[in-house]
């Protein structure tokens, strides 16, 4: 299978990087800290959304902006202590696109997809992130903002997601969609095509955009 596209669109966390270790530890600590019960906290969708919607459903409006901040001093503090670490495939595959091609489109906040992406040596030119969108995925905010700092149309896009929320997001922006099967089941994820990590696809730069294909 083949995909043609003029501008690639990677999720971070859990896309080109994982941080599922991290994201335990310091949204553990935080509810702790809130107050927040287990049963309150496994109710939410936590996954591929923005902290400041996370923190609305669980917390009074007037403490959701200092509870925000709160996370974001946490997580960003355990970067160091293997806080993240590439996926497979991640750095080939990124190598492989020229920086004008691609963006990086996260539901995390700046401050915190720079200290993640900086640990791994990731610097890409054009980043998306929770500061720069007033519509969190599933959302089709995110994506159509990168498509436009590109100068893509989204439907020469192709979104690389492994969370609902971001591939429910990249179809309701017109583009294709690749799923990873890094956080979930693979007949969890509806998308265009559905691989286990960027380990299996391959890139092929053409003065048209980038013809992607699954490797043998």
């Amino acid at each position: 299978m083949y995909i043609h596209a003029e501008a690639l669109l990677f999720d971070n966390d859990g896309t080109l990087v994982s941080s599922l270790a991290s994201v335990d530890r310091c949204w553990t600590r935080w509810a702790g800290e809130y107050g927040i019960t287990a049963e309150q906290f496994a109710r939410v969708e936590l996954h591929g959304r923005p902290a400041a919607e996370i923190a609305a459903d669980l917390l009074p409006a007037d403490i959701v902006a200092e509870a925000v901040a709160r996370i974001e001093t946490l997580e960003v503090e355990d970067v160091p202590n293997g806080g993240v670490e590439l996926l497979p495939g991640t750095r080939s595959f990124l190598y492989s696109l020229p920086a004008e091609r691609w963006a990086v489109v996260t539901s995390a906040t700046r401050r915190l997809a720079e200290a993640r992406l900086d640990a791994v040596g990731i610097l890409p030119k054009t980043l998306i992130a929770a500061d720069d969108i007033t519509r969190g995925k599933p959302d089709p905010e995110p994506y159509l903002l990168a498509a436009r700092r590109l100068g893509v149309d989204p439907a020469r896009c192709v979104v690389f997601e492994d969370a609902p929320a971001g591939l429910q997001a990249g179809r309701a922006a017109g583009m294709t969609t690749v799923a990873l099967a890094t956080t979930h089941r693979a007949d969890e994820l509806d998308a265009d095509l559905v691989v286990k990590d960027l380990s299996a696809l391959s890139a092929l730069v053409t003065d048209r955009g980038v013809e992607i294909s699954v490797r043998a």
